[in-house]
């Protein structure tokens, strides 16, 4: 039995071991060096990083590859050209910022992998979660495809996840509701992602009375696109007029004649019926005016131009006998026509003795003509006979002679001016 405790390490295995090594590395030569090569690098073009346009340009491994006794890791080797990615690693806000947060442990070849070829993808994400929703659409929504199988990044991104395949949406909605996507197409345009995000936050979760427009009534069931037209946006849907008259310019009735602020009269409800505050218009509702029905006054459902004017509704009773003109205020208030209360100009002093405005003490048959003995204790005849005495012969129409009451005025003038 062979005791040797050197094991392999004798003469004759280390001369099997060097002819071994001998004939690989001379393999390896006559193969260009391909038995130990990792594959070719990516020639993608783009910019120029550290002296080179594309990775296949590098030559020498420790450009991104370190030695296992090296401190140093190969990340740190990439951000050495890709400065801007180094800088949006300092960023939460940015998309590698917010990767290097929440998966520290993922380094840059994770994702970006090289050596399998010229034409080969630099990204490939694999078994890692890609944080979708720092590029403001999340996966939350599309989990399986309408196959029930789990999305693949290919299904929105074709060959390159850099880029997104504007048609992808439209591909597969139009599978699920052909006629509702292609109004929707045809009311909000092809950009997608202007909109959504994945979460519905603008979609059939969103709840408009979480904003200053409430949807009630009648609005409930307007389509979206009636209200924000061409809206292509959030901008744009945030900035849709939320004034009545902007939507229903062409149902106003009125042409105009009442504003624009139809929230006054008309409800989400419907048109009709509809509430209008008379006090806010130049003719306000007062007294019986307020139980009148708008019809009354409104005839044909004509409001601009309606006439204010009391004559244009109450026609003058006969027993004016038209000697009162048509100012039926001077007389009549709202309330009611009767008892009247004359307001107007009046020549004959109205608080003479003691009358306390009531019409009847000098017009007790009617307004046109009147009397002084319902007062005065003299009797017609003393009046004609002190008339005639004093030579007045025209004493029937007293007023002619006593229009402000006093019953001497030339002796009670010409006795100031004795005084004076």
């Amino acid at each position: 039995m062979n005791n040797n405790r050197l094991g392999c390490l004798t003469g004759t295995g280390l001369i099997a071991a060097f002819i071994t090594v001998f004939v690989l590395v001379g393999v390896a030569l006559a193969n260009g060096g391909q038995m130990f090569g990792s594959g070719d690098l990516n020639d993608q073009q783009g910019e120029t990083l550290g002296g080179v346009n594309s990775h296949a340009q590098i030559r020498e491994c420790k450009a991104c590859h370190t030695a296992p006794w090296e401190r140093e890791v190969m990340a740190e080797r990439c951000i050495i050209c890709h400065t801007e990615i180094a800088a949006q690693m300092l960023t939460v806000a940015e998309l590698h910022g917010i990767i290097t947060h929440k998966s520290p442990a993922l380094a840059c070849r994770d994702c970006h992998p090289d050596h399998r070829g010229k034409t080969a993808s630099l990204t490939e994400l694999g078994k890692n979660t890609f944080p979708h929703e720092a590029l403001g659409y999340s996966l939350e929504g599309h989990q399986r495809n309408l196959d029930g199988l789990p999305f693949e990044c290919a299904d929105c991104h074709t060959d390159d996840t850099t880029t997104f395949a504007s048609d992808s949406c439209l591909t597969c909605h139009r599978q699920v509701d052909m006629v509702y996507a292609q109004i929707h197409l045809l009311s909000f345009g092809n950009d997608c992602l202007a909109c959504h995000d994945g979460v519905d936050s603008y979609g059939d979760a969103f709840d408009h009375d979480h904003y200053r427009f409430s949807l009630l009534g009648k609005h409930a069931s307007v389509d979206c696109a009636l209200c924000h037209v061409n809206a292509r946006t959030i901008s744009d849907l945030r900035s849709a007029p939320q004034d009545c008259y902007a939507c229903h310019r062409t149902d106003d009735t009125h042409e105009g004649g009442y504003g624009t602020a139809c929230e006054s009269c008309h409800s989400p409800e419907g048109w009709t019926p509809a509430r209008f505050d008379h006090n806010l218009s130049d003719f306000k509702l007062e007294g019986a005016h307020a139980g009148v029905e708008c019809e009354s006054c409104h005839r044909k459902g004509v409001y601009k131009g309606t006439p204010t004017e009391c004559v244009a509704c109450h026609t003058e009773p006969v027993s004016h006998f038209g000697q009162f003109g048509t100012d039926c205020a001077a007389c009549h208030s709202t309330s009611a026509w009767d008892p009247a209360s004359y307001n107007g100009p009046h020549t004959f002093p109205m608080n003479h003795e003691g009358a306390n405005n009531k019409c009847a003490t000098c017009h007790p048959n009617n307004l046109t003509t009147y009397t002084c003995y319902g007062c005065h204790e003299h009797t017609p005849a003393n009046i004609a006979a002190e008339h005639r005495k004093e030579g007045i012969s025209n004493f029937e129409n007293c007023v002619d002679c006593h229009a402000d009451g006093r019953e001497h005025e030339e002796e009670d003038d010409d006795d100031d001016d004795d005084d004076d």
